[in-house]
């Protein structure tokens, strides 16, 4: 009997599954890659996406993401990842979201005024609706992204500090705005290089942020972390779980990787 379906009311649902390969269940079950792969057109087909990956060292063997409007088809698609040789080794489960820190017209015409010098309200309001447009695409891809295929993908979860004087949820609304503003900013510094999708898991998982990264090149994985952490928000209130760090390949070459044929 198909689940009732169990939509968001913002945003999509997002999973993040490592599993170990049992090499032994493998070789007496020839027929499970194509089974997986089967399972990842499925769900494509049914408006959900998956990306499959090779995990590179010994923290998993392969990895999905799978994200969709659909909590009980991703859920679906999950089970049925479990009938063959795959062995569940880690999850994360997570949605998509905008951030509350965002800059919000306000502040982009405050920006205008302060930064740019700009007075003529007519002039303010043409890049007012450039901004609003340019806004618009951000937070759709934000809620409901269509990743590009890129060779590499990083992935880690990561909460805010509570400690002593170190306690984010502390701070007032508007320092806290100002701290994410300049981490931002050194984002911003990668686009085109990496790109980033940060989802909210505060009460469903133990972390409170899934961060994954797409590049072509692994230098950058590197980088932009390692830039990142010297900001405050990483420095001073930033705490981070395991990393992971893939392959990003067609399903059926990911699972040949990995000893599934």
């Amino acid at each position: 009997m198909p689940m009732e379906s169990v939509s968001p009311s913002i945003g999509w649902g997002v999973l993040h599954l490592l599993y170990r390969v049992d090499r032994e269940r493998a070789e007496q079950d020839p027929g499970a890659a194509k089974r997986i792969v089967d399972a990842v057109a499925s769900l494509e087909a049914d408006g959900h996406h998956a990306l499959v990956f090779a995990v590179l060292g010994h923290k998993a063997d392969l990895g999905v993401m799978a994200y969709g409007p659909d909590l009980a088809r991703l859920h679906a698609f999950q089970q049925e990842l479990l009938v063959g040789p795959l062995v569940p080794d880690s999850s994360f489960v997570s949605l998509t979201e905008l951030s509350e820190y965002s800059a919000s017209e306000d502040d982009e015409e405050a920006r205008l005024r302060s930064e740019e010098g700009l007075t003529d309200p007519l002039e303010i309001e043409a890049r007012l609706v450039v901004w609003r447009e340019r806004i618009e695409h951000y937070r759709e891809n934000r809620l409901h992204p269509q990743l590009p295929r890129r060779k590499v993908i990083g992935f880690y979860p990561m909460s805010k500090r509570r400690q002593g004087e170190d306690n984010w949820y502390r701070l007032p609304f508007a320092a806290r705005k100002e701290l994410m503003a300049g981490h931002a900013r050194i984002g911003r510094t990668y686009a085109g290089r990496v790109l980033q999708l940060i989802t909210g898991s505060t009460g469903l998982d133990d972390w409170e942020w899934g961060v994954t990264l797409l590049t072509d090149d692994p230098v950058v994985l590197k980088d932009i972390v390692n830039e990142m952490r010297f900001d405050d928000v990483s420095a001073r209130y930033g705490e981070f779980g395991p990393f992971y760090t893939g392959l990003v390949l067609e399903p059926r070459d990911a699972l040949e990787r990995v000893g599934l044929r």
